[in-house]
């Protein structure tokens, strides 16, 4: 079974990524707006005891997390990906690394740079269209979420939620 753990922001946040996603990203209809926490990874059913238990102690021990939206922006030329910047922060950065460490102990494939994709499989012509497009608008959100969810994906290719975990500590 391939697993991640995302954080979802607000219906307000989503809808505004989905006005962009829904011409823009080719897997649109496989998941909703997120940020990747925990990327996809293969595990087993006895695997994923331990990783639900490991991901309940680490919701205990977090707080509420701070999201900062600010404008749009792309990997290219590594990748035609458009995405909605969230602002690295303290809390984003130790729940990452909380999420990778223990139980939980995996190399992540890329570098942390928390964000919300918005358009993928781009043309370099239709990336670079639409991110001047996004530059010209004041893209501002600002919210805290209190939990994360752990992810499943199905035969399909779409995600499906498996297990929510609140943040609890004060």
């Amino acid at each position: 079974m391939n697993i991640g753990v995302v954080l979802f922001p607000s219906k307000q946040i989503q809808d505004f990524a989905n006005s962009y996603r829904k011409r823009y990203d080719s897997k649109y209809a496989l998941i909703t707006p997120h940020i990747t926490m925990r990327e996809r990874i293969s595990v087993d059913d006895a695997e994923l005891e331990t990783i639900v238990a490991a991901l309940n102690r680490v919701a205990a021990q977090t707080k509420p997390v701070s999201l900062h939206i600010q404008g749009a922006r792309s990997f290219h030329p590594t990748n035609n990906v458009l995405f909605l910047k969230v602002m690295p922060t303290d809390e984003l950065e130790q729940l990452h690394r909380a999420l990778h460490a223990g139980d939980l102990a995996h190399t992540p494939k890329y570098d942390f740079l928390p964000h919300i994709t918005i358009g993928q499989d781009l043309s370099d012509v239709e990336l670079f269209d639409v991110l001047e497009r996004l530059k010209m608008e004041d893209i501002r959100f600002q919210e805290d979420v209190t939990k994360m969810a752990l992810l499943y994906e199905l035969d399909n290719g779409s995600w499906s939620v498996y297990e929510t975990f609140r943040f609890t500590s004060q």
